[in-house]
């Protein structure tokens, strides 16, 4: 494979947290020359044909350690490279992917994975890609920092991706974290991989909806036969419904305390130092993102 022969990055180290499905946690920082920008929970699932990634990561260099730690796993080939959502911790890994992924010790010429992403995906890459890759690279080197990969499969629905022996069942979320939010269930082992739908440890960031985020939520603790969850950030192997807990307290006295604020005619300046505040110390990186999701919040509210 040529992007794992000629990075020469060491695999990550994996946990395996369902029978075949494969999770490494990022970190609770923001991207840097130090984290390299390993910040989100990335992995892949094996199926008796193919691999399937569900988010590359957030790196070139970061994609290329998670290819290699597939090539440690397994010699299948990856069929799919599941793009969650358009925030740039969860998708510049896709460049380490998109030269083309062999079947070591099969021969032939490497094969593309397709690379999958809600409808909304393309649209929301297009109008942030180039900012978010500018931003990464100047935090990085360049050359490790990766490029926009663009899905080629559109899910506007639902939609099953076949490994062979196992299927992900792909589902196209309602405005919620962002407006492009995408989740892969696992039927075989009840494991819904939720990327940044949940949130645990580290603060939630709002760049969608507020309501919309609880209503997905609710459908999504709705779904019966889930019994564990990967959430985007936090520990891999989270139980279910019990680990949507902490967010959903988040997002209520954010829904609370902001309709509170409106009502008392406090200017969106002051309510991002007035609202939430109790949730202070329950939070990694509170102070950096807290402020924005009051802001977005107060946008969403102000005018229901």
């Amino acid at each position: 494979m040529r992007a794992f022969a000629e990075s020469g990055a060491p695999p990550l180290v994996m946990k395996e947290v369902a029978p075949g499905i494969f999770f490494r946690r990022g970190v609770d920082e923001d991207a840097s020359a130090a984290n390299e920008g390993a910040i989100a929970n990335i992995g892949f699932v094996i199926g008796r044909e193919a691999v399937a990634v569900f988010d590359p990561g957030g790196s070139l260099i970061d994609g290329q350690r998670l290819l290699a730690a597939i090539r440690k796993t397994t010699p299948l080939p990856v069929r799919y490279v599941v793009l969650s959502h358009a925030h740039p911790d969860h998708i510049f890994g896709a460049g380490a992917f998109a030269a083309g992924v062999a079947s070591p010790g099969q021969g032939g010429d490497a094969t593309s994975p397709q690379f999958v992403g809600h409808a909304r995906l393309p649209g929301a890459l297009a109008a942030r890609g180039e900012y978010y890759r500018k931003r990464l690279a100047a935090v990085l080197k360049p050359e490790r920092a990766g490029t926009v990969v663009m899905p080629g499969l559109i899910v506007s629905d639902r939609m099953s991706l076949d490994l062979g022996g196992r299927k992900l069942e792909l589902t196209a979320h309602p405005i919620a974290h962002t407006d492009n939010d995408l989740t892969a269930f696992d039927p075989q082992t009840g494991t819904l991989l939720a990327s940044d739908l949940l949130f645990i440890q580290r603060i939630p960031s709002l760049d969608g909806s507020l309501r919309g985020w609880l209503k997905v939520l609710a459908a999504l603790k709705a779904q019966r036969a889930t019994k564990r969850a990967v959430p985007g950030h936090g520990p891999t192997g989270v139980d279910w419904p019990q680990a949507t807990a902490d967010l959903e307290r988040y997002l209520g006295t954010l829904l609370r305390e902001t309709r509170e604020a409106i009502r008392k005619n406090i200017p969106i300046e002051e309510a991002v130092n007035v609202v939430g505040q109790s949730e202070r110390r329950r939070w990694a990186l509170f102070d950096d993102y807290h402020g924005g999701n009051v802001t977005q919040a107060f946008k969403e509210l102000e005018w229901e």
